[in-house]
Formats: C-alpha cells, sequence, structure tokens
C-alpha cells in the first residue's frame, strides 16, 4: 500500500451524503434538533470555506473545545476537509493537564464555546503561539469572530477536500492520563481510515443502522461508518452517573442498533435495567471499552437483549485501537471462570490487520525489534502491536516515544508498547493482566493487578478492589484496596477475614495480607473506569503504620 495514497477521513461524509442524503446524521434529543447527512455535509462545506478564508488551512493546528452538538460534528469534518488538524483535549482533565497540553501542541487557532474562551485567557492557554481565535456562541471578547459570523452569507457550494496523504498528521488526541501525564497521539489520515474499516468489519456495521455513542470521540465515528448517531442527553465527563431512563427512552424511541459505552455506564444503566426488567430488542450490538467489563455486569445487561445481541469489549488505546476484540457469550460462556479464578482478562484475538506480540517486561527503552524479545505462549510479558490503526508518535515527546516505540529493521515501520501485560494462550487469545505501571514488585517477584484483583471481586459485597504496592520496587508490600458494593451494610471485619481468607486460597495471592477499605475510588474522567491507582497507593501508605 503506496504511503503517498491520497486520502482525507473527511471524505467519509460527502460519500454517504451522496448515498443516504435524507437520513438522519446526527440526532440530539433534547430540543429535537437533527441534521441529515446532506445537512451535515453543506453546513461542514460552509464551515470548510470560512475556515480557509480566515487562515486556517491544511497543517493548521486548531485546538477544539466545543460541546456535543451539530457544530461539533460540522466543525471537526470541516477541519478534516480543510487538511487542518485538530487538537483534541478533555477538559476534565484540569486546569494545569490542559494548559500543559495546549504548550506541547502549540496550536495556531482556536475554536471554542465562550467559557473556553474565559479560561483560555484566564489561564493563558496557548498563549505563545495562538493567532486565530473562532467562538461558537456570543463572542464576548474583542478577539477573533464567531462561528455564525465566519458562515455568514458562505453560499451552498461543494469543497474540494485537501490533498492529505496517507501519512499526513488529521488529528493529535491527547490520552486520558490515568497513568501519568496526558500526552498528544498523532493520528494520521490512515489512522483514522484504518480505524474505521477496523470497526466496520469487526462488527458488522452497516450503512442506515442507529448508534448512540455516550463518548464524544466515538460519536465521530457514526458519520463516517453511515450510521445515524443519537447523541444522549448526560454529561459526558460522568459517564458512571448517568441518568438510566434518559439512555434506555433514546435506545427505544430511535430503534437504536449499536451503543457505546463505558463500563461504568453500562453498569449503571443495566442495574437500572435489570430493576425494572427492561428489554431492549433493537440493539444489534453493545460495545465497551476504556477498562475492563465484569463478567457479572456484562451478564446483567445480556438479560435486556436478544438472544442474537452480543456485547463486544474491544481492547486499545488512544494509541491503537482497535486490537483485540471478544464477545459476551465466549467470556460468559468460557473466560469467566478463568478469570475469575485469577487467570486475567480475556480481551481476545487480534483484530485482522494487527501483528501483537508478548515480549519481556521492561521498563527500559528497546530501540529495536528482535525476535530474542518474544515470551514463551502463556508466559505474563508486554503486550506491543503493529499495525496501520497504530499511532505512529507522540506530538513534542521525544522520550515518551523512545519508550514506546521500537524500530522494525524489517522495513514495516515499528512496534508500539502498549503499556499493558499480559500473555497468549495456545489459541492465540490474549489475556490481559494489567498496566506495567501498577505491577507490584516484592522480594519474591511480581503481583499483577488484574488476575490478583479478580479473586476478590467474586465476594458478594465487593464492588471492585484494586492492588497497590507500598515502598521501593522489589521490596513493595502489597496492599489491597477495597471499594464495597454501593450501599451494602456489613460487617467490615467479618468482609476483612473473609477476603483473607481468599488470598490464602489462591497460591498468587497468598502474599497479601493488608486490606484498607475505601470509600470511592480515584477514575479517570473519560471513562470513569479506570482505576487511579497511583493516587490510591499514596492514601494507602497515610494509613499505613
Amino acid at each position: 500500500m503506496s504511503r503517498k495514497e491520497l486520502i482525507n477521513i473527511a471524505a467519509h461524509l460527502p460519500e454517504m451524503a451522496a448515498r443516504q442524503p435524507d437520513t438522519p446524521a446526527i440526532i440530539f434529543p433534547s430540543g429535537n434538533r437533527s441534521l441529515t447527512f446532506r445537512e451535515l455535509d453543506s453546513l461542514s462545506n460552509r464551515i470548510a470555506h470560512g475556515l480557509v478564508s480566515c487562515g486556517i488551512g491544511r497543517g493548521v493546528r486548531t485546538v477544539l473545545m466545543v460541546k456535543p452538538g451539530p457544530e461539533l460534528f460540522a466543525l471537526t469534518f470541516a477541519l478534516f476537509k480543510v487538511g487542518a488538524v485538530p487538537v483534541l483535549v478533555d477538559p476534565g482533565l484540569g486546569m494545569k493537564n490542559l494548559r500543559q497540553c495546549l504548550a506541547e501542541a502549540e496550536p495556531h487557532s482556536f475554536i471554542g464555546i465562550p467559557a473556553a474562551q474565559v479560561a483560555r485567557l484566564l489561564f493563558g492557554w496557548g498563549k505563545e503561539t495562538l493567532r486565530i481565535f473562532i467562538t461558537v456562541g456570543r463572542n464576548l471578547f474583542w478577539q477573533g469572530t464567531t462561528l455564525d459570523a465566519l458562515i455568514a452569507g458562505k453560499e451552498d457550494l461543494p469543497f474540494r477536500l485537501a490533498p492529505t496523504q496517507r501519512d499526513d498528521v488529521a488529528a493529535i488526541l491527547f490520552t486520558s492520563g490515568s497513568t501519568g501525564p496526558p500526552k498528544g497521539a498523532v493520528y494520521s489520515h490512515g489512522n483514522f481510515a484504518a480505524q474505521v474499516a477496523a470497526l466496520r468489519q469487526v462488527y458488522g456495521i452497516e450503512p442506515g443502522e442507529i448508534d448512540l455513542p455516550t463518548f464524544p470521540l466515538f460519536a465521530l465515528f457514526a458519520p463516517a461508518l453511515g450510521m445515524t448517531a443519537v447523541i444522549p442527553e448526560m454529561d459526558f465527563t460522568r459517564p458512571g452517573s448517568v441518568d438510566p431512563r434518559k439512555i434506555l427512552s433514546a435506545i427505544e424511541r430511535y430503534g437504536v442498533t449499536t451503543m457505546f459505552g463505558s463500563p461504568a455506564l453500562i453498569n449503571r444503566v443495566g442495574s437500572y435495567g435489570a430493576r425494572k426488567g427492561i428489554k431492549l430488542p433493537s440493539l444489534r450490538r453493545v460495545i465497551s471499552a476504556g477498562a475492563p467489563v465484569s463478567a457479572a455486569v456484562m451478564e446483567r445487561f445480556s438479560r435486556m437483549l436478544n438472544p442474537d445481541a452480543e456485547i463486544f469489549t474491544p481492547y486499545g488505546a488512544t494509541e491503537a485501537l482497535p486490537v483485540c476484540s471478544i464477545g459476551s457469550r465466549e467470556i460468559l460462556g468460557e473466560t469467566r471462570r478463568i478469570t475469575e479464578a485469577g487467570g486475567g482478562v480475556c480481551i481476545g484475538r487480534p483484530v485482522s490487520g494487527i501483528r501483537l506480540e508478548i515480549i519481556r517486561i521492561s521498563d527500559d527503552p528497546i530501540p529495536c525489534w528482535d525476535d530474542s524479545l518474544r515470551v514463551p505462549p502463556g508466559q505474563i510479558g508486554e503486550i506491543v502491536v503493529q499495525g496501520e490503526q497504530v499511532t505512529r508518535g507522540y506530538h513534542n515527546r521525544p522520550e515518551a516515544n523512545q519508550l514506546a516505540k521500537i524500530a522494525d529493521p524489517a522495513g514495516k515501520g515499528f512496534f508500539h508498547r502498549m503499556g499493558d501485560l499480559g500473555g497468549m494462550d495456545e489459541d492465540g487469545r490474549i489475556w490481559f493482566c494489567g498496566r506495567k505501571s501498577h505491577r507490584v514488585e516484592t522480594p519474591s517477584g511480581p503481583l499483577f493487578t488484574i488476575p490478583c484483583e479478580a479473586v476478590f471481586n467474586t465476594h458478594p459485597s465487593v464492588f471492585r478492589t484494586a492492588l497497590v504496592g507500598i515502598g521501593e520496587k522489589g521490596h513493595q508490600r502489597p496492599v489491597l484496596c477495597v471499594e464495597l458494593e454501593k450501599g451494602a451494610r456489613v460487617d467490615r471485619e467479618l468482609v476483612r477475614r473473609e477476603l483473607l481468607e481468599i488470598a490464602r486460597a489462591h497460591i498468587h495471592t497468598q502474599e497479601i495480607a493488608t486490606i484498607l477499605f475505601h470509600r470511592s475510588f480515584p477514575v479517570d474522567i473519560r471513562h470513569n473506569a479506570k482505576i487511579f491507582r497511583e493516587k490510591l497507593a499514596v492514601w494507602a501508605a497515610g494509613k499505613l503504620p
């Protein structure tokens, strides 16, 4: 495949507008607003002409801070059409992280709602490099213009897509910062195209389907796949606190066929649905990512679905998605037992086009690939991947690139180190065992978070657990932090004794002798599911004598 091939990820939109012009592309139940594929394509064309007129064109890095709505979709496709580079950062990362992210991205333009523009001025975001400002809404400042003014009078004319190539930078997407400072993954147009193709192939998605994406970034895939995106009424920074009635009513009202949600959202909606005896016959598939989904949560949500529908848990990261995938039938019918016995979480087999290897665990850079890096089947090691949907680096982070990338002397580019640990079984399935940075290094060897925590998570009073290490690497004391089921009235000392019995019953947990109860684990802002074990370790250290 030629790396010089012309490709622009925005090309999917005019293609779908031609194939299904009057089909809704996006629907907003709140306010009963919607745009057809023709209308979305037309609006993004008008915006694209406006962007070019004010100096935002090919290669211009542009911060986009707009709430999920028609403007976000149209602006994103318009930026791709002109060949600009959207810079996407979660507002929930905190002011310090936001300032650092935007300083690293070195953006030239800033498109945001009034509140985002106020924050930009107050906190000095990107002040060294920003030159162009567009406000979505009322312009309360002397700087820049508004989106409405930018497109006022612009004729409804087609826009010729920028002649971007497969390796040209398409966007900078910042990681959630769940294990260290957020980093800007550099996406090419080829990366996005490979992701769209993989999602279509792995899940059998067809144009004309109805999608309910509860994570804004995934909502952008829907128009590219020809699906109607129903944008739910919710706080996207708090999926674990979503009102399940609004999610369920949207599914029923619009006949949603595909739903994406974090494990925290799936848990909350599934719990409500189980209490009310709700059924969701229109759903063909549910996709959940961001953290492992427990079998109990998956089983409960499955009761709302038809027998031929399935819950899928793709494995990947901001830097590479999707990498693997597995469905609820295989999990509930087979792998669940192994997981609950401490064998890790099965994440399925690598998707087509992905090469996945398990290598020796190391915290040091690995400059060049060598077959001797591989570990034998069944042994836990570090997961590395290679493929078209794998991003090639971080923006302005050479030290992170050295740690994350392994050059391939065979001329196929590089391997990306996922930062995760796991193993491969004899059937080629991958078993996830936790983040590399979260392993606990005791005098007698390493303990891996997911296999250890799984055996304790089977206790009926336990919502979730987190294993942390206290002390210096190599001499760490393993401590199990426990979050009980919400509203559970239990004897904590009895639960402690029962958890210690579980620890003694499994060879890989026998070293765990310290248990601390925590009211509510700190989790990431993006999915409300990734546990901040680093914060828990600091908390636990303060509780110990």
